[in-house]
């Protein structure tokens, strides 16, 4: 759908369901556009509505006067609206066909069926919201948990804007110096020294690297991390996976090699979510579906944030870890492993004595080793720990999700970031350079910076970036 005559002011006026179809005990039916009033004086039999105060009404069909449900309308007249138009909002009982009565009433009034994300892009368009903030309403819709909740609404608040909105300014005002430096050579060294745009240069560069840095959080607060519990069978995998998700997902058996596929449980626990894998037993077998179980282990494992390396003793885990670094692709063996002891009840302490300073743990750089934690699925013993040492983990190699730092939460904004920190880097190799290449050359790399952040904020038409983004919208949205 082009942008072309959407906005305030514009001659069509819009309707759509602004909640999810189906039973409920409320629906929401919104308006948009230089019709709304209209649509609602043909509903309502009413002249005018206070604004921005819920008022009591009858719904009639337009055409045959036909009840159609008792409701509240809420009125917001232009500019002073989510999409600077007129908007209404039409509160009536949530059953389908209460909705659809209403809906087909404010077509025969004149409005038209909302094409996804409409009301969003309209807002866009009238200067409402900008464009990281209507991904960021997108976000916050499709959020399901705490962390990517909190990223969206620091999102929503500007954060991420005005960050980026600083950083194109910087850029904006190294562009000058340069223009200024350009248009007076006769000067001795330029009036501008030139210690001065390197200094800029690397502080917009060091500030781009900083935030392409915080890329790797937001993933994880999008998707969550991803940690693959690992261990012989019989080792108390199955077991730690349903004590840590609080049901039983997993099959628990005395027989060797139960596990045969790969489960997945999403935690959503502060900080980061955790996504919990339980993998086939790492063991040599001649079964062939055990062996295929064991395969689908080693792709979890190359892809996991975080291993959990499960033993019933310290030196089972050890030998755990050292199966899993065998199993592991050569660049990502620095991936942390956890060492986690299973069944603590079911042993004696005397078990560990050789083996386990109580105080402070063993570690085994030479396995990957970084922690290790005592565990009992049955007691509970350990779990809130282990939980604690894996967020620890995450947010050391990763970065941590704090809502004061902005986050570059789409792959569109880290690629975007990236280029304009390339072209600066570049512009600053052009500019040391120095009688080598023209300094109205060099400035053209600081110029491509400038524009490649003003797609990231939308401060040019990316009529492409805006149909994708709109078009994963819901259609009230």
């Amino acid at each position: 759908m082009s942008a072309q005559g959407i906005g305030p002011g514009g001659d069509d006026t819009i309707v759509a369901l602004a909640t999810p179809a189906g039973r409920g005990a409320l629906a929401l039916v919104r308006l948009s556009g230089a019709g709304a009033l209209d649509v609602l004086r043909a509903l309502t039999g009413r002249v005018s509505f206070a604004p921005r105060m819920a008022t009591h009404v009858t719904l009639r069909h337009p055409r045959d006067g036909a009840a159609l449900d008792d409701a509240l309308v809420t009125w917001f007249p232009a500019p002073r609206s989510f999409t600077g138009e007129d908007t209404a909002e039409l509160s009536v009982h949530g059953g389908r066909a209460v909705v659809t009565a209403v809906l087909a009433a404010c077509v025969a009034a004149g409005a038209r069926p909302a094409e996804p994300g409409e009301f969003t892009r309209r807002a866009l368009l009238a200067g409402k919201v900008d464009l990281l903030q209507a991904e960021a309403i997108a976000d916050l819709i499709d959020a399901e948990t705490q962390a990517a909740h909190r990223v969206a609404l620091a999102q929503l608040d500007g954060g991420l804007s005005r960050r980026l909105t600083a950083l194109r300014s910087a850029c904006i005002e190294l562009e000058a110096l340069l223009a200024y430096d350009i248009d007076f050579p006769e000067e001795d060294d330029g009036p501008i020294a030139p210690t001065r745009i390197v200094a800029a240069v690397d502080t917009l560069v060091t500030s781009l690297d900083t935030l392409l840095a915080t890329a790797p959080a937001a993933a994880l607060a999008r998707e969550g991390a991803s940690v693959v519990l690992a261990g012989a069978p019989n080792a108390g995998k199955s077991a730690l996976f349903n004590a840590l998700s609080g049901e039983a997902r997993a099959l628990v058996t005395e027989v060797p090699g139960t596990t045969r596929d790969a489960l997945e449980v999403t935690l959503d626990t502060p900080g980061v979510p955790l996504r919990l894998v339980d993998t086939a037993g790492l063991r040599e077998t001649d079964d062939v579906v055990e062996r295929l179980g064991i395969e689908v282990s080693a792709r979890w494992l190359a892809r996991a944030h975080v291993v959990l390396a499960c033993g019933e003793t310290p030196a089972a885990v050890l030998a755990v870890a050292d199966a899993v670094r065998e199993l592991l692709p050569a660049e990502r063996r620095a991936v942390p492993v956890v060492g986690v002891v299973t069944k603590v009840d079911a042993t004696s302490d005397a078990t560990f004595d050789a083996t386990w300073d109580t105080t402070s743990g063993v570690t085994s750089p030479a396995s990957g080793v970084v922690a290790w934690v005592r565990t009992s699925a049955e007691s509970g013993a350990g779990l809130a720990e282990l939980l604690a040492v894996v967020q620890r983990e995450v947010a050391a190699r990763y970065g941590a999700i704090t809502p004061e730092v902005p986050l570059l939460t789409r792959e569109r904004h880290r690629v975007a970031v990236a280029m304009a920190r390339e072209e600066l880097r570049s512009f600053r190799e052009a500019w040391a350079e120095g009688e080598g290449v023209p300094a109205l050359v060099a400035a053209v790399h600081v110029r491509a910076a400038v524009e490649a952040l003003d797609v990231v904020i939308g401060a040019v038409s990316v009529e492409d970036v805006l149909d994708r983004l709109f078009a994963s919208f819901c259609v009230g949205k």
